[in-house]
């Protein structure tokens, strides 16, 4: 099994993919980029993709909801990590030598308040990955810079820590999705939640009324994103997650949303898990291929 990430061994996509796969054989596919994960999964060179979505501290990744619409991902599953982050460089390194600080955009927004603590003259760099860039500092012998990065990652490339859960909120977690080709895969488990796409009318009150009629339902919504439509001006589409106890009344109240909303997509429909259970998926072939 192929599976994309944006990172490398030890990144913390990696560590989803462990989560979620722990009992097979998965060869890593390392991007550089969010934006090639997807590719790499369209292309047929990785059979699935993972992505971080969202994370306590620094919000949604936007840009990873349109990745998934724009070729028809499905989601198939997710999983939960506890992101807790640690300053690291070279054995020889103490926190005083330190003149910049190497990570990926979304890790350096998690610690931005232990960020605005050092001088002014002080660097802060966005880099590719949490993992790659605390390799680089490694492979290369780099003084005077260190990575931000999970445990796992010193351990791994024989770094120092510096300084320890550095994360602006201690209790910090990023959730990430498993994606695939649409159609391509059925789990085992019972779905019990959905991430659905949605436009609106401009009359008064549509999204008022989209979310009473799934109230009615007696399905629960959890998060509501919206992201604007690419090439129409001040139009939303609105990126929401469902839970809900019975798949059947989970279909109805689709079936009577999509007569109220326009371009409603069912974006996935998976199991909770929070609890990160190992996925368990089939694979589905069509079309003999």
């Amino acid at each position: 099994m192929k599976v994309a990430i944006q990172g490398i061994e030890g990144s913390f996509h990696d560590e989803a993919v462990q989560k979620l796969f722990p009992n097979h054989e998965v060869e890593l596919v390392k991007c550089e980029a969010f934006d090639h994960v997807t590719q790499r999964v369209k292309e047929g060179k990785a059979d699935y993709g993972v992505l971080a979505i969202e994370n306590t501290i620094a919000g949604s990744i936007l840009p990873n909801y349109n990745l998934i619409d724009a070729d028809e991902f499905e989601i198939f599953d997710e999983v939960f990590l506890n992101i807790q982050m640690y300053l690291m460089a070279l054995e020889s390194e103490s926190i005083i030598d330190i003149f910049e600080v190497h990570s990926h955009p979304v890790a350096l927004l998690q610690c931005r308040e232990y960020l605005r603590k050092f001088p002014p003259q002080f660097k802060i760099i966005e880099g590719k990955d949490t993992a790659f860039e605390a390799k680089r500092i490694r492979e290369n012998n780099i003084k005077g810079v260190a990575a931000i990065a999970g445990k796992q990652v010193a351990e791994r490339f024989g770094l120092k820590i510096l300084d320890s859960n550095i994360q602006d909120i201690k209790e910090n977690e990023t959730r990430f999705v498993l994606i695939g080709k649409r159609g391509t895969s059925l789990s085992k488990k019972v779905p019990n939640k959905a991430t659905i796409k949605f436009q609106l009318g401009s009359e008064v009150g549509t999204l008022s009324k989209a979310l009473q009629l799934l109230a009615g339902f007696n399905i629960n919504l959890t998060k509501i994103q919206s992201l604007p439509v690419l090439g129409a001006p001040w139009r939303y589409a609105f990126f929401v997650d469902l839970t809900f106890e019975d798949s059947q009344q989970f279909y109805d109240a689709i079936e009577a949303l999509d007569q109220q909303v326009k371009e409603l997509k069912i974006v996935g429909a998976y199991a909770q898990n929070k609890e990160n259970r190992p996925s368990e998926l089939t694979n589905v072939m069509l079309d003999g291929k």
